[in-house]
């Protein structure tokens, strides 16, 4: 027996049409990207005449909806595309439908007709930054709608009774050719020390899928006189809005404190394990999501994955990791910071860890 096809609908109050999809994550492959399908249902008697279209549109949405004040607009339209559905532009007997559309077709009848959008290469994924525990309204957050409505023209005033918008996603596949583990290794002298302290880092892959634990392995040979403290680990997500305002939110989304020490002359090797998650973060104001839809649950972020010649500007969002280590050795503290973007793979979404830095220096401060 094949499995039940869900199907997503919602239909205007006036009843006039209806928006049939059997799907609303459309995924970004990198080299190409699933295109929009669904089914409009028209009545025409309660059409009157009147023309039925479908649009698909990428929003950048900065602030809230009552911050749009003072002929400042928080919200800026990316990318819309329109298409006359009813009366049909093409027959229907013409079109080259998806399994999906032709099931519903049959099942919903001669009012149906199909709709079909494709998107361009320079859209970026859909992403938005968590509010806090206290915060109300739509925030930043770039998202993508279907909208149906009939009028006597695409350009005429539609009426709210006569429109219905279905919001969707598009999300990211992770390329399926990864580049090595990132390594590195550094070295820090200390005055009053004849020998330094060096240690390496190094991930066992460079992709890692939500839910899935970070092993990070650290070696350590201290031949300074001075004693490693403490050694802390952490995730760290950067979202930069650059498409209005260049915002930054640096956020930890996972850390372990480990409390493990290196005397003077000793070395250690170990594997420390991190485990980035929403559930952890949920408190958080400035943490970036993957989009959400109503009802349904999202994960962290995608990394931005930014195509050959598309401005970074147009992705409204940009999304980043890094792994960063902090060794207390005396009263300073070292930071090696690993740079990683991290693009999710749908299938639970995943973070690729990019190549490193070749040239990282300890970072220390009293």
């Amino acid at each position: 027996m094949s499995p039940k096809q869900i199907v997503f609908k919602k239909i205007s109050k006036d009843k006039s049409v209806g928006v049939y999809m059997g799907k609303r994550d459309f995924v970004d492959h990198v080299d190409s990207v699933d295109p929009v399908d669904g089914v409009l249902l028209v009545d025409p008697e309660q059409l009157k005449g009147k023309k039925v279209y479908a649009t698909l549109s990428c929003t950048f949405r900065y602030g809230r909806d009552d911050m749009d004040v003072v002929g400042i607009s928080f919200r800026r339209e990316i990318y819309l595309a329109t298409r006359q559905i009813y009366p049909p532009l093409q027959d229907k007997e013409q079109c080259i439908l998806t399994k999906v559309q032709d099931k519903l077709l049959r099942k919903l009848g001669d009012n149906a007709y199909p709709f079909f959008f494709e998107f361009p290469d320079n859209l970026p994924c859909s992403v938005g930054i968590q509010p806090g525990p206290k915060d109300v309204g739509k925030h930043c957050a770039v998202e993508f709608e279907v909208k149906a409505f009939c009028a006597e023209s695409q350009d005429a005033k539609v009426r709210k009774r006569s429109s219905v918008r279905l919001m969707i996603r598009k999300v990211q596949y992770a390329p399926e050719k990864l580049g090595p583990a990132p390594c590195v290794e550094t070295t820090r002298d200390f005055l009053m020390s004849d020998k330094p302290l060096h240690m390496e880092a190094r991930l066992e892959k460079q992709t890692y899928y939500h839910g899935e634990p970070i092993n990070l392995s650290i070696k350590i040979n201290n031949d300074s006189n001075k004693n490693v403290r403490n050694i802390i680990i952490s995730v760290e997500q950067i979202a930069n809005v650059v498409l209005y305002s260049n915002d930054s939110y640096n956020e930890t989304v996972a850390i372990e404190d480990s409390g493990d020490s290196v005397e003077s002359g000793a070395k250690l090797d170990k594997v420390y394990t991190l485990l980035p998650l929403l559930a952890n973060n949920r408190q958080k104001r400035g943490i970036a999501l993957d989009g959400k839809l109503k009802h349904e649950d999202t994960n962290l972020a995608s990394s931005s994955m930014i195509k050959e010649g598309v401005l970074k500007e147009v992705l409204g969002i940009l999304v980043s990791y890094r792994i960063v280590v902090k060794l207390i050795v005396g009263g300073c503290v070292a930071s090696l910071p690993f740079i990683n973007p991290l693009p999710y793979n749908v299938k639970t979404c995943m973070f690729t860890i990019s190549a490193l830095y070749q040239m990282i220096n300890l970072i220390v401060s009293t």
